[in-house]
């Protein structure tokens, strides 16, 4: 019988294509770093045993942006198929909106995916706090607070949860920012999204930071990176780089911690900053990225995190 035609109930214990870690941790994906439409972001998911995934564009369109009919039919597939959103990708205070940019274009789009979230059935928005623009320190520090409550309060009201990564912007790589943030916005529609592998291309130590706001974390893109011989920056596999990513799994094992450990690879495709390696293909990539983080899990995360299993942290 078809995938699409059996809603698949996840698996009651981790393990190897399942779809989940550990007890509590759910896999997940960025579906367009596997491929541009729909189809294939599923296929690579499925493929992997994974009914989990991550939206942020489809058809190289983001989600915000989709056309009614192009969203419906989406939600329809994701239906059809027992395919569960579990966050969504927002360009908010992203890289490419600096804090000087004009406030209501966030404030639209996220009222927009708050009816689309309602219909996927995801509370998780991703966003990020604003480049500085040019703007000296203590006005951008005062802007990005000013929206970040703005955004949250907005957030409140249609009962989402903004996830706001260390990635770029006033909050992005440094902890005290990040619990100031959290502070001043006191709310719990604000909370983090951890991505493993950012560490190396903004210059900080993964591990450390997250044991600074760890308890704050609520959603973690998995992936990995290691400095090049010219200074850039290389994508590996999960476990091959310098990002630290089974002693960041491990950490959140440990402490009990549930939610969804969803695959970032940028091996292959990155759509939001146009690379596309057309050496590799897409799918197979992917897939090749989640069996690795499978492997890593089984032999280094769970031995490693197996007291907090049996009934709490160590």
């Amino acid at each position: 019988m078809p995938a699409e035609s059996v809603r698949r109930t996840p698996h009651p214990q981790p393990g190897p294509g399942t779809g989940w870690a550990a007890p509590g941790i759910r896999y997940a994906g960025i579906g367009d770093e596997a491929a541009p439409d729909a189809e294939g972001q599923l296929a690579a998911l499925h493929g992997l045993g994974w009914y989990a995934v991550e939206l942020r564009s489809v058809d190289g369109v983001a989600l915000a942006d989709l056309a009614p009919a192009a969203f419906d039919a989406l939600a329809g597939r994701l239906a059809a198929t027992g395919t569960d959103v579990v966050c969504v990708d927002s360009r908010i205070a992203n890289w490419s909106r600096p804090a000087t940019d004009p406030f209501a274009q966030d404030l639209a789009e996220l009222r927009t995916l708050a009816a689309r979230c309602a219909t996927l059935g995801t509370r998780h928005v991703r966003v990020m706090s604003y480049p500085d623009g040019g703007l000296p320190d203590d006005e951008w520090r005062r802007r990005v607070l000013d929206r970040m409550t703005a955004l949250t309060r907005l957030a409140e009201d249609h009962g989402l949860v903004l996830l706001h990564e260390n990635c770029h912007g006033w909050a992005g790589t440094r902890a005290d920012r990040m619990l100031a943030l959290l502070d001043h916005v006191a709310s719990p529609a604000l909370r983090l999204l951890f991505d493993i592998g950012n560490g190396v291309p903004h210059g900080y130590d993964a591990p450390a930071l997250l044991d600074a706001v760890i308890d704050h974390v609520a959603h973690v893109h998995v992936k990995d990176a290691a400095a090049g011989p010219d200074g850039d920056v290389v994508y590996t596999l999960p476990g091959h780089g310098e990002s630290g990513v089974a002693a960041c799994l491990t950490a959140l094992a440990r402490r009990g911690w549930q939610g969804t450990w969803s695959v970032e690879p940028h091996t292959r495709l990155r759509p939001h900053d146009g690379t596309d390696d057309r050496e590799l293909d897409g799918i197979a990539a992917f897939t090749a990225y989640g069996r690795a983080l499978e492997r890593l899990v089984e032999r280094e995360v769970r031995p490693a995190a197996a007291p907090a299993e049996h009934g709490g942290r160590p």
